[in-house]
């Protein structure tokens, strides 16, 4: 047996008192090619889902053809974590959320801010910025290597797996560096979950001369108008940010070491450091973004807007482009274990299923921690949010998720060019 123990949420018959609909926000359905009941039934399944009793709370933001038709929470921001007894304080659509590896894609986009400056290209060696990267066998490596995960530093070498890590940026780089290729220089496919985003926020602290916030902040956040997009949560918001809870059934072998090996840390300890000091206020380029799930759905507009906002060029369309466009089909990826696409930035859709639900080929975005989602499908004109705070393995919530997306991309038809 894989899982045991029970982990639940409180959910009342009455969904009503934890539910918050930004009206204001949402646009007439019927103005992108929608229905007001094809809404609900998208709507319907996310209730479905929190009624899983493994999320705490839920954040759901579409936009559909450049408006917002879905700005919507359901559950608490704290008071009904797993054993918690109240009182709960319903969570707010526009509460700043951990993003963890949906991160990933956030960060890279600020490498194609360099390219467009003309400050490096996707073919440049990592090396050539960071010679200490040449250790190890890794001196070929390129930054197009580094951002699709074949670089061969997948992990932080294990004698060094430690929390404390995450507060020191420039030890993560120089153990990073210094470290061996684990696939013999031979550019295999394997998800790095953390390391790579130090050794790409390096990059870009030392091309771009600044810091990776000011980055952050300069390059996106402010030309996208975001309330957050910060790496790590600043401690006068952070009564704002939900607690994320290990919920469902507790895991064991292989599925504990499996996850254990894509997350660097055992499973319930990766959630539980997610709430504390250290992990909100470290830079970690590839997992502790914080933004609210608006945020998150405003970058992905501006892509599928071809790097424009509300007529503001952001990135070129050239580097939108190169951003989404696949380096190869569908590979084992030797961390996941599990067929992936990636592009420079993105892990991508698939038909006839995929990531971002069915018929979701053109689709991109980024997974964090199991269940969170950003990404936008040109197909359907979309651009998408899904957050949560509950981290879980449980079928029925996998499949509830299933629902939802499912729901979307049916709700959503394609756009007729």
């Amino acid at each position: 047996m894989l899982f045991v123990g029970k982990r639940r949420v409180q959910v009342a018959d009455d969904l009503a008192p934890v539910t918050t609909i930004d009206t204001d926000a949402e646009c007439n359905p019927a103005e992108v090619e929608l229905t007001s009941a094809g809404v609900d039934r998208i709507w319907q399944q996310v209730e479905k889902l929190y009624r899983t009793a493994v999320h705490p709370g839920i954040t759901l933001v579409v936009r559909r053809q450049g408006k917002i038709v879905i700005k919507r929470a359901v559950g608490c921001v704290r008071g009904n974590e797993p054993g918690h007894p109240g009182p709960q304080h319903p969570l707010h659509p526009d509460a700043p959320q951990c993003l963890f590896s949906a991160s990933k894609a956030v960060t890279a986009l600020l490498v194609f801010k360099l390219i467009d400056d003309g400050k490096l290209s996707l073919d440049d060696r990592v090396s050539q910025y960071i010679p200490e990267f040449a250790q190890g066998g890794k001196g070929h490596i390129t930054v197009l290597d580094l951002l699709t995960h074949r670089a061969g530093v997948p992990f932080i070498p294990p004698e060094h797996k430690d929390p404390e890590i995450l507060r020191d940026f420039d030890r993560a780089v120089q153990l990073i560096c210094a470290a061996e290729s684990q696939d013999g220089g031979r550019r295999i496919q394997s998800y790095h979950a953390l390391t790579g985003g130090f050794i790409i926020g390096e990059l870009i602290r030392r091309i771009g001369d600044i810091e990776l916030q000011d980055a952050l902040h300069d390059w996106l956040a402010e030309p996208l108008g975001c309330q957050y997009l910060t790496y790590g949560a600043a401690p006068e918001i952070r009564d704002q940010v939900p607690i994320n809870a290990a919920t469902g059934q507790a895991l064991l072998w292989p599925l504990n070491k499996y996850m254990e090996r894509i997350v660097a840390v055992p499973f319930e300890e990766a959630v539980e450091e997610s709430n504390g000091e250290l992990f909100m206020s470290s830079i970690v380029p590839a997992g502790n973004i914080y933004a609210s799930a608006d945020d998150l759905c405003r970058v992905y507009e501006m892509l599928l807007n071809g790097g424009q906002w509300e007529g503001r060029r952001v990135l070129s369309e050239q580097s939108v482009q190169a951003a989404i466009r696949p380096v190869s089909g569908a590979k084992l990826d030797r961390t996941i274990l599990l067929p992936m696409r990636f592009s420079p930035a993105f892990m991508l859709g698939q038909d006839p299923f995929g990531l971002y639900g069915p018929f979701c080929g053109d689709a991109f975005g980024h997974l964090g921690f199991l269940n969170l989602l950003g990404w936008a499908d040109p197909r359907r004109g979309i651009s998408a949010c899904f957050l949560n705070t509950g981290k879980s393995m449980a079928l029925p919530g996998l499949l509830r998720l299933f629902g939802v997306l499912g729901a979307i991309n049916k709700e959503c038809k394609p756009v007729v060019a």
